[in-house]
């Protein structure tokens, strides 16, 4: 490839060939480029060919030297022909000069501003007309009168064709861009017509909705979609083709996606709509986080209905049953006995709801970490299976290998653990079978499913199931077992349903984001900081143990000496050190300019504003191997962000490093 200054070199080099005079001057009416037949014919200076040359002094120059014949205010010409220039407009001339040779000049604007123009030397063709005219008797003034409009028409329509010619290829790069631009967005753009078919298209519906084609053009809606989506859509478009736009946001049920779709009528003006366009967006992850957060605002609220009433009934649950102990030791009758025993146990039973409410109203933090959901299944299974009657069997099936996922472990088997005991219930003395299935389902979720072959669901109990308090299992249950599953999944990101299948028997799914456990990364040189030896110690022997090579500091002070050492990759801090904060010590070096990446430890919980404050990761200690490796990689990846990355929760399991910070 030639360099720029080649190619310019180049580009001069064929310029001068051209027998016409060309000159391109830009928006500032400063000259860009021009040919040596410019320079010739008009006889210019070298000031006045050189790039930046400005169009005003050149016109001066030609005013004064009598290019345009006589003047009166050669100022005022100047002027003039300037402002002309000013405003871009194509233009076709031809004009006697001085000397009485005759040129044509033919001007065309430019897309990025200024213009281009081109003249030609028509001396040779003017003498032919006057010759013709002087020598030819025999033809009428009128006929060599239209034979000479005739020859500057066809000399017109040649200068209106290259304008024509340089305004289509403009249009199709400016078609082009504008296709590039849409097949690089991520969402589906498109526009049908009337009749709901598809007249453009880019390419990116089966990204946005999978499983269905990208090449729709021609199909209709229903074709494209199927009929379940398109019947969803369809009252949207109807509105659209009356001129109202609107936006729907619905469950996609064959990928599982979460889509936002814009439908805007084309129309111009008053004028009649000719179509709707359609902008379509794959919104799964803002709905799963729109999820939690709602979840988190609800606990929020249930926190401030329930904590005083919970701590006055606590205090009269107190008072009570130390009342109801003091008669028990007094000589009473078998049947008052029994009343205060009675009384007695329906106050632990109270006892034992205020714990339950404690735990869905109050604030625990999401526990993500590595997890094999393989080994978490077996685990449930030998959990479960001695509170399970003989008559009832437990199966755990997988559809196909999973790797290991980012998952609260504890969530987990305490739902399942939840749901197996509920089908149990159930299904009562006859017994039967509780199958539990596990699946990927198109990589945006983790899909459990829990099945038994009991009753099935009551018609109210699929309305109100998932209600606080609501229970089919009379004075024996407490109504919070389905509405705690319910919380703990959707503060996940996740999502839970009932069904009743048509084969018969009950049927809860829970849905969880599929977060892939991020592949190991390339050996690091990490800056250990960590102000407990011990602790300092196992962290140092995990990461070597991983291939990092690891420099250890004991301090603040001491951290930043180390830090500069050259090749550091990763800088992994304790919060609260001797000698300073992690956190601070960690914006520190990124405001120097420092280029590792940063992690942050502690065993300060979430609520904790040291750590709510962090502008890094933070991985709760205690912590594992694995979750430290997968907290690493994770920040590794190249979509990695803060705010996201999976070491803002606590490790899911304890680890070797249980002690404080």
């Amino acid at each position: 490839m030639a360099s720029d200054d080649e190619q310019t070199a180049l580009m001069r080099a064929g310029l001068n060939l051209i027998q016409q005079a060309l000159s391109i001057y830009d928006r500032d009416l400063r000259l860009s480029v021009c040919n040596r037949r410019f320079q010739e014919m008009f006889m210019l200076p070298e000031t006045l060919v050189t790039p930046g040359a400005s169009f005003e002094d050149t016109i001066r120059f030609l005013v004064q030297r009598g290019e345009y014949g006589p003047v009166e205010d050669p100022e005022a010409a100047v002027q003039a022909r300037v402002q002309a220039a000013r405003a871009f407009q194509p233009h076709y001339m031809e004009r006697e000069r001085p000397a009485g040779r005759w040129i044509s000049v033919e001007g065309a604007p430019l897309p990025q501003g200024g213009w281009v123009t081109v003249y030609t030397d028509i001396t040779e063709v003017k003498l032919q007309e006057r010759m013709l005219r002087d020598r030819s008797d025999e033809l009428s003034d009128e006929v060599l009168t239209k034979a000479e409009r005739l020859a500057q028409a066809n000399r017109e329509l040649a200068a209106t064709n290259t304008r024509l010619e340089s305004a289509r290829r403009e249009l199709a790069e400016m078609e082009a861009r504008i296709r590039l631009t849409t097949e690089m967005m991520p969402a589906h753009i498109a526009h049908v017509g009337r009749d709901l078919r598809y007249t453009y298209s880019n390419r990116r519906l089966g990204s946005v909705m999978p499983g269905r084609p990208s090449e729709i053009i021609g199909l209709t809606g229903r074709e494209a979609l199927g009929e379940t989506a398109f019947s969803r859509i369809l009252p949207f478009l109807e509105k659209a083709l009356a001129g109202e736009a609107s936006v729907l946001e619905f469950s996609d049920d064959l990928s599982g996606r979460r889509i936002r779709a814009a439908f805007t009528p084309d129309r111009i003006g008053a004028g009649p709509v000719n179509g709707v366009y359609i902008l379509s967006a794959d919104v799964t992850d803002e709905a799963q986080a729109r999820a939690a957060l709602t979840q988190t605002r609800k606990r929020e609220l249930a926190v401030q209905l329930t904590s005083g009433i919970a701590h006055d009934f606590a205090n009269l649950l107190t008072i009570i049953m130390g009342m109801q102990s003091r008669m028990e030791r007094l000589p009473l009758a078998d049947d008052a006995r029994a009343l205060v025993s009675g009384t007695l146990a329906a106050a632990r039973r109270g006892g034992v709801l205020l714990d339950r409410l404690a735990s869905i109203s109050g604030r625990p933090s999401l526990k993500l970490g590595p997890t094999d959901l393989v080994a978490l299944l077996d685990d449930l299974a030998l959990m479960a299976r001695p509170a399970l009657p003989e008559q009832t069997r437990l199966e755990v099936h997988l559809g196909g290998a999973l790797p290991r996922l980012m998952l609260d472990a504890g969530v987990v088997q305490d739902a399942l653990l939840n749901l197996i005991l509920n089908a149990r219930d159930a299904m009562g003395e006859t017994g039967g079978l509780i199958r539990i299935c596990a699946r990927d389902l198109r990589n945006t979720w983790l899909e459990i499913r829990v099945e038994d072959e009991g009753p099935g669901f009551t018609p109210e109990a699929l309305e109100r199931a998932l209600d606080p308090f609501f229970t089919t299992k009379g004075g024996e249950g407490s109504g919070l077992g389905l509405s705690m599953v319910y919380d703990q999944i959707t503060l996940c990101g996740g999502s839970l349903r009932l069904i009743n299948p048509a084969h018969g028997g009950a049927l809860v799914s829970l849905r969880l984001p599929f977060r892939p456990v991020a592949e190991a990364q390339p050996p690091l040189l990490v800056l250990l900081v960590e102000d407990d030896s011990d602790i300092r110690e196992t962290v140092r022997e995990m990461l070597r143990g991983f291939g990092h090579a690891v420099i250890e500091a004991g301090s603040a002070p001491e951290a930043r000496a180390l830090a500069e050492v050259p090749g550091i990759g990763l800088i992994l801090s304790d919060i609260q050190l001797a000698g300073g904060d992690g956190a601070q010590l960690l914006r520190d070096l990124a405001l120097a300019g420092h280029p590792a990446r940063q992690l942050l430890m502690t065993a300060l919980p979430a609520s904790d504003p040291r750590r709510a404050a962090a502008s890094v990761p933070v991985l709760g200690k205690p912590f594992d191997a694995a979750t430290l490796a997968a907290t690493i990689a994770a920040l590794s990846a190249p979509e990695s962000a803060p705010e996201s990355a999976p070491a803002t929760a606590a490790a899911s399991a304890p680890g070797p490093t249980g002690a404080a910070a």
